[in-house]
């Protein structure tokens, strides 16, 4: 397959890129990403853009905290926290690592719209459908399953935040961060 990645961020995207792992907000309490750098492979990026085309008449917008993940940056990751329920094995692969997953939430002109938990929360409060979160927050995760689902998405059932492509495991390779096209690490 041909490295096809492509650069999200305004104003090619209508989307608010706030990369996580470029903060030391993060898991590891430390930057992970040196450049705070968005890509995505073209065929994600096409049902990104469609997402955010959904969103706007609604007055959201998407922010991204995480996109493309260098296999060094899994490796930091799981490094810090090896919890298999919310990191993939970086031996195995993360969807991420292939260019083909978003972590994301939605926002609107008051910012970034309850969800019940903050990105990253690795916690039962976090999986799609729990009931133990306020009404409003599980109104505001269907809210993005639906806009995500509706452009092509398949959906993490422990990550409310996490989007990837069907059978990206199958059909994308790993990358490393010496093959893009201006590095993150």
């Amino acid at each position: 397959m041909k490295l096809d990645l492509v650069a999200i961020a305004p104003p090619d995207f209508d989307v608010d890129v706030t990369l996580a792992y470029a903060t030391d907000a993060n898991l590891t309490g430390r930057p992970v990403y040196r450049n705070a750098e968005c890509w995505l492979h073209r065929s994600a990026a096409d049902k990104l853009d469609a997402a955010a085309t959904l969103a706007r008449p609604l007055g959201l917008r998407l922010r991204i905290f995480d996109a493309l993940r260098p296999v060094e940056a899994q490796w930091a990751l799981w490094n810090a926290r090896p919890d298999p329920e919310f990191l993939a094995d970086p031996r195995r692969g993360s969807p991420h690592s292939r260019g083909v997953a978003v972590d994301l939430t939605l926002v609107d002109e008051t910012g970034e719209l309850d969800m019940g938990t903050g990105f990253d929360a690795f916690t039962p409060l976090s999986h799609h459908g729990n009931l133990e979160i306020m009404p409003a927050a599980q109104r505001n995760r269907l809210s993005l399953l639906g806009l995500m689902s509706a452009a092509g998405w398949d959906f993490y059932g422990r990550e409310w935040w996490h989007y990837q492509l069907f059978d990206a495991r199958n059909r994308y390779p790993v990358l490393s961060d010496s093959v893009l096209p201006r590095p993150m690490m």
